[in-house]
């Protein structure tokens, strides 16, 4: 079994599922602006209340597994992404807080609303800063990173951190379609279309603009295997949004989150063709920075314990708080 390769797609599966599943809830606090009124923000609420801290296990198991598995790029990473990585932290605290707080909260309940906003759009926006500056390339000199604390502070990377925050907020529209109903769900459907029109926009711009600010990654999106691979991928592009558009028209209820699911999938798959397969040192292969073998081995006896348990209880929790979420509802207490 090659080992750094199972390493490398247990990590990338853990960022993943964080990304698909933390994403939609991160999305519906990025919503809430434009529905102030308190009972629609209870239901939107209670959609993900049971299961929001469960989704935040993936991105747990992708840090951890990256720590065990590449340390090189581990500590690399951390150094360059330290104050993002940090703000976004920071951002998660104050939204977890919320939803344990908010519920219980009369007088300071705008308060936590303004919490939840910020935490879920701040977590979000950092998240793609986070992304777009280890596209942008991380400067490394000796095996060790070299820049300084806001080398990740460059305009591609505050459009990606934009450009996350519509991708969250397009996943989060269309869960509440599938988990809500009567007026406010009509409200989801109207703001659907808009949102992926803006979706196309930011992949259209990413796209454009990732191998131009890298000419590693043009070479290996132009000048490899890999673009024979991924020509489909625009036509599929094109392809969800028109189902999308089919979706919201005949108010089909779980068929729009499929098609933002697929824009994630088809994003994600960009982002593995353009740091495979040197991570983030040039010219340095993926398994001359993996750790010594008996410690990869050593961790993945670990994690093939923990990840079925953690599949396991994802899957249970959902299949459990299946079903609209209505007003007056609470599935936590």
């Amino acid at each position: 079994m090659d080992l750094s390769l199972t390493w490398a797609a247990i990590i990338a599966l853990g960022v993943l599922m964080y990304v698909v599943l933390d994403g939609f809830d991160l999305g519906i606090g990025i919503l809430f602006p434009f529905f102030p009124d308190e009972r629609d923000r209870d239901v939107m609420m209670n959609t993900v209340a049971p299961v929001w801290d469960g989704n935040e296990t993936w991105l747990v198991l992708g840090g951890a597994g990256l720590f065990a598995a590449f340390p090189m790029i581990y500590s690399t990473v951390l150094s360059g992404l330290y104050l993002p990585l940090i703000f976004m932290l920071i951002c998660l605290i104050f939204r977890g807080v919320t939803f344990e707080i908010r519920s219980k909260a009369t007088r300071t309940k705008p308060m936590w609303d303004l919490a939840f906003i910020g935490g879920s759009a701040g977590a979000t926006f950092f998240q793609g800063v986070a992304l777009g500056a280890f596209l942008n390339g991380i400067p490394v000199a000796d095996g060790r990173f070299s820049g300084d604390a806001f080398t990740w502070f460059t305009p591609f990377s505050l459009f990606t951190g934009l450009a996350l925050v519509v991708t969250y907020a397009l996943l989060g529209c269309c869960w509440l379609i599938a988990k809500t109903e009567g007026d406010l769900q009509r409200r989801f459907y109207r703001i659907v279309w808009p949102l992926t029109l803006l979706q196309l926009g930011t992949i259209a711009v990413v796209s454009i603009w990732t191998p131009l600010q890298d000419a590693g990654i043009a070479s290996r999106w132009f000048d490899t295997p890999w673009f024979y691979r991924f020509l489909p991928v625009p036509v599929l592009v094109i392809a969800c949004a028109w189902l999308m558009r089919r979706s919201i028209l005949s108010r089909h209820e779980t068929r729009p989150f499929m098609m933002a699911l697929a824009f994630v999938l088809l994003g994600y798959s960009g982002l593995v063709a353009s740091i495979s397969p040197h991570a983030i040192f040039p010219g340095v292969s993926l398994w001359e920075l993996a750790a010594p073998h008996s410690s990869q081995k050593f961790t993945l006896i670990g994690a093939a314990v923990i990840l079925p348990v953690i599949i396991a209880y994802t899957t249970l929790g959902y299949w459990v708080f299946r079903g609209k979420v209505r007003h007056g509802e609470h599935h936590y207490h």
